[in-house]
């Protein structure tokens, strides 16, 4: 989608912090961190919130949850919370399907 900004991260449009990449997920570190560690894990295919994925995308979808323990891993988290914010009214600020990993020291507002 043209004018979705994880769509330009993905392209290489737009610079991102990159901590992960295969044919399927992107994982950066999120500009306006809530946790000493914040970063966002996306689905290189568009898809603006889990609320629109369809059947056949279970497997995009599976092999980004799986990244997820991996790159907390590698970002030496051994513990963090992760969290879809899922339409406007749950919080989503850009609609294309992310994940946040949180770790570490929190700050009191919640990521977008």
């Amino acid at each position: 989608m043209s004018d979705c900004i994880f769509c330009k991260i993905i392209a290489g449009e737009i610079p991102s912090k990159k901590v992960y990449e295969d044919k399927n997920v992107l994982a950066f570190h999120d500009i306006n961190p809530s946790a000493e560690v914040h970063i966002l894990v996306i689905p290189k295919k568009h898809i603006a919130s889990l609320n629109e994925l369809e059947p056949g995308d279970e497997e995009m979808m599976g092999k980004l949850m799986l990244a997820i323990p991996k790159i907390a891993k590698e970002n030496g988290l051994r513990g963090f919370k992760t969290i879809f914010n899922t339409g406007k009214e749950g919080g989503q600020m850009v609609f294309h399907i992310h994940a946040h990993i949180l770790g570490g020291k929190m700050s009191l507002k919640l990521p977008e």
